[in-house]
């Protein structure tokens, strides 16, 4: 998904490195009291083997269609008044962002279950895969357990 100008998607795949604060200024409001923020990096060691980097592939037209599904939902189930989705693709190294999820909502409660539903919805439905790349080998991890 290409951008234009300085205005960014609130449902976003891109090769692109994320950035948290974009995140913040998309879903910002000034009747939200709560702004949850959930940052998926990629951590070093995955089951006692050493990382070398992550690689994602995805069904870019499906992927951002279900995205916009898990966001739609999360705003009829809470009272919420934004949410942002945004996931990186291809090779990411070590320590870098590979999903930022920001909910805005009147109260926090409603903020924190909103964040929680839409990162675990989009391990389970949305068509991104990712390859673990260790020292001592590969594998793919499954897109949908």
């Amino acid at each position: 998904m290409s951008v234009s100008s300085s205005v960014w998607p609130l449902i976003y795949l891109t090769e692109m490195p994320l950035l948290p604060q974009q995140v913040i200024e998309l879903v910002s409001d000034p009747a939200c009291g709560g702004i949850d923020v959930f940052i998926g990096s990629v951590r070093e060691h995955t089951q006692g083997r050493r990382v070398l980097r992550l690689e994602f592939e995805a069904y870019e037209q499906m992927a951002v269609k279900e995205m916009q599904k898990i966001a739609d939902e999360a705003c009829s189930r809470w009272p919420v008044q934004q949410i942002a989705i945004h996931h990186r693709t291809g090779t990411l190294q070590v320590g870098e962002i590979a999903v930022i999820i920001g909910v805005a909502a009147a109260h926090r409660a409603a903020a924190f279950e909103a964040c929680r539903f839409a990162i675990d919805e989009l391990k389970q439905r949305v068509p991104i895969w990712k390859k673990e790349v260790f020292e001592d080998g590969e594998v793919w991890v499954a897109a949908h357990p």
